[in-house]
């Protein structure tokens, strides 16, 4: 508190400090005023005096005011910040405090300077009163920005929010003073405070519904409409790239909280749509302008147009009138933007797919209203624009500016050709809709033709993607299991190109999925979409009945060589990232050559050919004088090609066949040349991280694939090679020494986190008896479980949390070696056991559900067992000598460090009592173990807790407790673990209840947390 009234002493008596000085010592009175917003002096919350102490800034001088309004502002931007290194219950209570004590009258302060500052003539050449302005529009937005309700929003999901003001405040809201103060700023105020009055108008807009009833709903909203009206009839302030961006955002917002059947009843509706849609079409047709914002201005049309079939109300809402326009608009702007983009140099919208894609999205349905002129448009401008290219490639006579310009606008074209078809899926339609549709995709296939007559001669990127998501719209919609083979969209096509139904749609697909990876072998992105294309096909089992019967797939299943398909090839044209490609194209074949295969094994030794071709020639060439990098790019790409295969045979028959082929035919041939692989090039990422990925797969049992014969050696076969591979990469990348941050996860990392996941799915698999190798003298598993504790111990413990791949194979791997081998685990050596069982404790506290489960897990593993081995302890006939040491030591270790377990119980108990736990009865199964094990110590946690509330909860929280012991017995059984777990649940609420109410202390954590 001294503390705390000394800096504002200090800052009232020196207010022209530099405003980076002023603003770190607001930082600090704002983290006192929450840390101590509980603390209680002579029955008064001495902290929550903050803003009566703010109220003297106020009335001081305008730099005074100034600082007043920062510490303000500065207050509610630090109770709203959630410090993830404190318990979460702690901060919400204290944010619900100021939210239910403070935080209104401090809105209602700043919307009343505002009002004074507005009664004044601005004089906004002095800087001191600019600041100001802006100071406090800063601080109505933090109010309107806190997070009344917890929900932590996602402000990736901007066009989704609603603000949800508290019920108190509804008075505010309804006057409709309140709105008009903020839209008379918008137009008083220069750019760059505007701005700040237009984003309070976004989170006005935003206000939940059920603030107000029905009546004062459309009152609210009819303010809010006019506000948009003089705001479009005086668009000046618009020039503002900001302003235009927060009026965007303001506009989405409307439709985001009232229905399309509210504004229509509106009584300004009619001229204010006409001015919205005038306003979207100046906007769409100066693309350059501030291009992220046309996606705030999209999701309101989009939205409008998918309410239309919903509205009850007999008002027009013209939406058939200007959805056409805006369609027209995005279109022609596109199509002009393109002679601009090639003859000035610029930057191309088409590079950036992620926000056409996101554009074309949101456009489908808008597109659909009023189909007809959309089609007729698209129709005239496809005509028009093929006509002319095809005149300039006769005769062609290379690259022009015009060819480019034309291909760029085709490309377009093919874009918006996909996207209306596909907005079939999003609107409603009929057959002559679909009709429509067939005039279009008629028009795509033909320049489909025409490109690849041309090729590679003549060739052009841009439409080619353009014309992979046009197939993928077209399959989406038109092709699969659930449509009718009377659809009028082949109507046209057999007409014009023989195309009667979707078998010759398939073989167009095929032909053309061909034709690219035939020719378009350097270029990564076409090759990419082309598989992802294919690898789409490929999913569906009706679909691959009918793709087999296709000539292009029979020639793909018996020509996959780079002779063919050139992007196989190794050369240095491909880098090594686009070797990825290959796992894709390979699932998609593998899934295409089992629709037959049955148990043809001589079918599939054929369809490996070119794989074992490789093999071989790497063979010979591996130990001689050899060129590394090409043999290091064969490597690479066998292993993505294997791991494609591996990863689509998903039942026992057809993985048999390529273990055989692996592990059998040619053994010991294939997986010690990958060994060798990884022992010769640990420190190169590319090389390794595809082999121990291509390993990983193998040992995946998916739908008990690995299930073999009981008479079958193959389940310790593969274990075997398994072990040696971890253990050569475990052994050699520890030799690289240390790392630096930004290399650590790549170089090393990465590696450890794919070798832990395939020793889990070994672990789990189900199909390695590991009983066997400690019986016949087999070092393998031992050596694994060694190589896993090397790796371990070369990793810090924040590491194992930080990166989410390493800790999601780390945990369920220990999970399953305290589940399945515990002998290993009790027999390791203190320093690692303590290693251990710390980052169990660590990752019990961490927000991802699947490392907390896990550590839950396995630390009742550990608990149970030693709890089991305490109660049996002296009961064990000679023979159990051996069993009853191994836990002698265990009980040892615990015994020698008791805070290891005291801790993760404190951490538990804070978990279910002070935290938002997601999984609830994954906590609970350990606890019920750490209380019997401890149970002095759980008696004082219990005490800390109760004695840490005012008297009256005391009695409460005690009840509570016995409650939760109710009716468990001393011991570790089912029956007794799911009382446990009922009666937690319980015991969770009644706390949760008797905490929530008003108290005058802050909830304290169970000591070992604090």
């Amino acid at each position: 508190m001294d503390i705390r009234n000394y800096i504002l002493n200090y800052v009232a008596s020196q207010p022209k400090l530099a405003p980076f000085v002023i603003q770190a010592l607001i930082q600090v009175i704002a983290k006192i005023t929450k840390l101590g917003w509980f603390e209680v002096q002579k029955d008064q919350f001495v902290f929550r005096e903050i803003i009566a102490d703010v109220k003297k800034f106020l009335q001081g001088t305008v730099e005074h005011c100034i600082i007043g309004v920062i510490i303000l502002s500065e207050l509610t931007q630090e109770m709203n910040l959630v410090d993830y290194s404190r318990p979460s219950a702690k901060h919400r209570k204290i944010a619900t405090s100021f939210r239910d004590t403070s935080l209104k009258d401090v809105l209602v302060l700043a919307c009343s300077l505002l009002k004074e500052v507005f009664a004044k003539p601005l004089n906004l050449q002095d800087q001191c009163q600019q600041n100001l302005v802006m100071q406090v529009l800063k601080l109505v937005l933090n109010c309107l920005n806190f997070d009344f309700i917890g929900s932590s929003a996602d402000e990736s999901a901007d066009d989704l929010c609603t603000v949800q003001i508290p019920t108190t405040w509804r008075t505010i809201f309804l006057e409709p003073e309140t709105l008009d103060l903020f839209f008379n700023l918008y137009h008083s105020l220069p750019p760059l405070l505007s701005q700040l009055a237009l984003s309070c108008l976004v989170q006005f807009a935003s206000t939940r519904r059920s603030l107000f009833n029905s009546p004062e709903r459309a009152k609210y909203l009819g303010n809010l409409i006019k506000g948009v009206k003089r705001i479009l009839e005086n668009p000046q302030g618009l020039s503002d790239p900001g302003n235009y961006h927060e009026f965007c955002r303001f506009l989405a917002r409307l439709k985001t909280n009232y229905q399309l059947g509210e504004l229509v009843m509106v009584k300004e509706y009619p001229e204010v749509i006409r001015l919205i849609a005038n306003f979207t079409i100046t906007s769409l047709q100066h693309w350059e302008f501030a291009p992220n914002s046309v996606h705030y201005l999209l999701t309101l049309w989009q939205r409008m147009v998918a309410s239309v079939p919903f509205v009850k109300s007999t008002e027009p809402h013209l939406l058939d009138t200007y959805a056409p326009e805006i369609t027209k608009a995005f279109i022609t702007s596109r199509l002009d933007s393109v002679a601009i983009v090639v003859r000035d140099h610029l930057d191309d919208p088409l590079d950036d797919t992620a926000t056409v894609f996101q554009q074309l999205e949101q456009l489908c349905t808008v597109s659909r209203c009023e189909y007809e002129k959309t089609c007729a448009l698209l129709v005239q401008l496809f005509d028009q624009n093929a006509q002319n290219y095809q005149k300039l490639l006769h005769p062609y006579s290379g690259v022009t500016v015009d060819i480019t310009i034309q291909e760029g606008r085709l490309a377009w074209l093919v874009y918006l050709v996909g996207t209306v078809v596909g907005g079939r899926l999003t609107y409603t339609s009929t057959d002559e809709h679909d009709a429509m549709d067939g005039e279009l995709s008629c028009r795509v296939f033909q320049l489909i033709s025409l490109m690849d007559t041309g090729l590679p001669r003549c060739c052009n990127e841009k439409i080619e993607l353009a014309i992979l998501w046009f197939l993928d719209q077209f399959r989406k919609t038109y092709v699969g299991d659930q449509l009718q083979r009377t659809s009028k969209v082949y109507a046209r096509m057999s007409e014009v190109l023989g195309i009667t139904d979707d078998n010759h749609v398939l073989e167009t697909f095929m032909t053309k999925i061909v034709t690219n990876l035939k020719y378009w072998g350097r270029y990564e992105p076409v090759i990419s979409r082309t598989l992802q294309f294919l690898n789409d096909l490929s999913v569906g089992y009706i679909l691959l009945k009918k793709l087999v019967k296709i000539d292009a797939v029979k020639f793909m299943l018996k020509n996959h060589t780079s002779e063919h398909f050139p992007f196989l090839g190794i050369s240095d044209n491909h880098s090594l990232s686009d070797f990825r490609c290959r796992t894709t194209f390979y699932t998609a074949l593998t899934r295409l050559l089992m629709v037959d295969l049955g148990e043809d094994e001589d079918e599939f030794e054929n369809f490996m050919l070119p794989l074992t071709v490789a093999f071989e020639t790497v063979l010979q060439i591996f130990n001689n004088n050899f060129k590394q990098e090409d043999v290091k790019r064969m490597l690479i790409g066998l292993a993505r090609d294997l791991r494609g295969i591996a990863f689509a045979l998903n039942t026992k028959t057809s993985y048999t066949m390529l273990f055989d082929w692996m592990l059998y035919k040619r053994y010991p041939t294939y997986l010690p040349l990958l060994q060798n692989a990884v022992e010769r090039w640990y420190g190169e990422p590319t090389c390794t991280t595809p082999i121990l990925k291509l390993m990983a797969e193998l040992m995946q049992n998916r739908s008990q694939r690995l299930n073999f014969d009981v008479s079958s050696p193959n389940g310790i076969l593969l274990f075997r090679e398994a072990s040696k591979m971890v253990c050569t990469y475990g052994n050699q990348i520890l030799s690289l020494g240390s790392l630096s941050k930004d290399q650590i996860y790549p170089m090393k990392l990465k590696g450890i986190s794919i070798c832990y996941s395939a020793l889990k799915s070994a672990l789990c698999g189900n199909y390695v008896s590991f009983g066997v190798f400690k019986l016949y003298g087999d070092n393998h598993f031992d050596n694994v479980l060694q190589a896993f504790v090397k790796m371990l111990l070369s990793v810090s413990h924040s590491d194992l949390l930080q990166y989410r791949k390493l800790s999601q194979s780390y945990y369920p791997l220990l999970e399953c070696l305290t589940q399945d081998h515990m002998s290993f685990i009790i027999n390791l050596e203190p320093p690692v056991l303590m290693y251990v069982l710390t980052s169990i404790s660590e990752g019990l506290t961490t927000l991802d559900t699947v490392v907390s489960s896990s550590c839950c897990t396995s630390l009742d593993y550990i608990v149970t067992y030693l709890f089991k081995h305490i109660a049996k302890e002296g009961k064990k006939p000679l023979r159990c000598r051996e069993a009853t040491q191994a836990g002698q030591r265990l009980l040892h270790f615990m015994q020698q460090n008791p805070d290891v377990l005291q801790q993760m119980m404190s951490v538990l108990m804070n978990t279910i009592v002070f935290e938002d736990c997601r999984n609830q009865w994954s906590v609970s199964r350990p606890l019920l173990g750490l209380i019997l094990l401890n149970e002095k110590y759980f008696s004082e946690l219990r005490a800390s807790l109760i004695n840490s509330q005012p008297l009256p909860k005391q009695e409460v929280l005690a009840q509570c407790f016995r409650n939760l012991m109710e009716g468990v017995e001393q011991n570790l059984s089912v029956k007794n673990r799911d009382r446990f777990t009922q009666n937690l649940s319980v015991f969770r609420r009644d706390v949760a209840e008797a905490l929530r109410s008003d108290g005058n202390t802050e909830p304290c954590s169970l000591d070992m947390m604090s």
